[in-house]
């Protein structure tokens, strides 16, 4: 009856295969077998595992009585005698041995030895099995809700996946039985034992959602450039077509938004620019900043740097709520991009920022500018809690610079 547990216990675990399971099987007994008679030289394990069959046989050379000088690798006639009557001197002798003469204690040992091979086993294939699947899409059902992470049961193997909350978006809400979908971010091992870190934040989630979605992705015929994402918010997505009768843009939103809406739904309301990337550097900048649109602009391509100028009214546009356009912007060209407000003529009682360098750090200076600021006045027309927002400066910094501009007008009024 042990015998058949221990075989049973083998056959549960569908992810090891057969010979891994008859090779872990013999290591087990042929351990058995040393620990009882010093060695497992002279001996044969036949394992059946599909049937659960198990047989020992010791083989030994037969020699005449009195002349066995190793009783390892040999054995007497009249002992051979005494299991076969047919045996003679110079044959082999086959002696079948059972589990029973093992004693019950040295089966258990085996036993848990068996279960600890299997587990490491099981371990081993689970890390191999999802390794090689990083990066891919994986749909589960919320198993247990903790207060850092999610425990999701993969769909199809049925595998326990951990998905931490800062791998999830914001707004993001499940509850348990709940069927969830991210990509595997990575596998690590902690305290030996495999965690499959799953993410709805990681920039390959919303690749793989757009290759579920737009079917020339899939066939290749349109290539995903480069996705930068901050999650919740806004993504920007730079792609090209392969075939010049596509519109990748367009082939990527659908008709009337057909395939672009599901994906925005999926991300929580996630706001998506999709662009055409152009290996022109300024072109696509400008498609980057989409939906501000660009007067002008000065490349310094040795230092990835460039000055965008814009009218007035496209400023906050190509800035963004909380700056997260112009933010994206940059990831996605590798350009960090100024943005400067684009005017005629300068308001005669205003004064360019840059005078204020003797009064002001050129770093603070070099701030406002980016968020469209290049004048005493256009910082001042700004409230304090919206410099806050859009720089963020520290308080007092923020303090200091609306008293230096202030005072200047001052006293030009007096």
């Amino acid at each position: 009856m042990l015998l058949q547990d221990i075989f049973s216990e083998f056959k549960s675990n569908k992810s090891i295969d057969l010979p891994t399971m008859v090779r872990v099987l013999e290591d087990v007994f042929r351990t058995l077998i040393k620990k009882k008679y010093g060695s497992d030289e002279n001996f044969d394990v036949i394992v059946n595992a599909q049937k659960g069959d198990l047989e020992l046989w010791r083989v030994r050379e037969i020699v005449p009585d009195g002349e066995v000088t190793d009783d390892r690798a040999q054995v007497s006639i009249s002992e051979a005698l005494a299991i076969d009557d047919d045996y003679e001197i110079g044959e082999e002798c086959y002696e079948q041995l059972f589990l029973a003469d093992f004693g019950r204690r040295a089966i258990m040992a085996a036993r848990q030895t068996l279960i600890s091979r299997i587990m490491e086993l099981e371990k081993d294939e689970m890390y191999k099995a999802y390794v090689e699947r990083e990066g891919d899409l994986i749909v589960g059902e919320v198993h247990q809700i903790l207060k850092r992470e999610l425990l999701i049961l993969d769909d199809v193997t049925g595998t326990e996946l951990v998905m931490p909350r800062n791998e999830m978006i914001k707004g993001d809400f499940f509850r348990k039985g709940d069927m969830v979908r991210g990509i595997i971010r990575k596998v690590e091992m902690k305290n030996n034992n495999p965690v499959v870190i799953i993410s709805r934040t990681d920039s390959s989630f919303l690749e793989k959602l757009l290759e579920q979605e737009v079917p020339e992705i899939e066939d290749g015929l349109i290539v995903v450039k480069n996705i930068v994402r901050m999650p919740g918010e806004r993504a920007k997505v730079a792609v090209e077509s392969y075939d010049d009768r596509i519109d990748p843009v367009g082939a990527c939103v659908g008709m009337k938004g057909s395939r672009i809406h599901g994906i925005v739904r999926e991300l929580k309301n996630e706001n998506i620019d999709i662009v055409n990337f152009t290996n022109n550097v300024q072109l696509f900048i400008q498609r980057a900043l989409t939906p501000a649109k660009v007067s002008s602009m000065a490349l310094d391509e040795e230092k990835k740097r460039a000055s965008v100028y814009l009218d007035p009214d496209q400023v906050s546009l190509a800035i963004g709520k909380g700056g997260t356009n112009i933010k994206l912007a940059s990831r996605l060209t590798g350009f960090e991009i100024d943005v400067f407000r684009n005017t005629d003529e300068m308001e005669i009682d205003d004064v360019d920022l840059d005078e204020f360098k003797d009064e002001l750090d050129t770093w603070v200076v070099d701030t406002l500018k980016n968020i469209g600021c290049d004048s005493a006045r256009s910082v001042l027309k700004l409230s304090r809690s919206e410099l806050l927002r859009r720089t963020d400066l520290e308080e007092e910094t923020v303090d200091e610079i609306l008293k230096v501009l202030r005072a200047e007008f001052a006293e030009e009024e007096e």
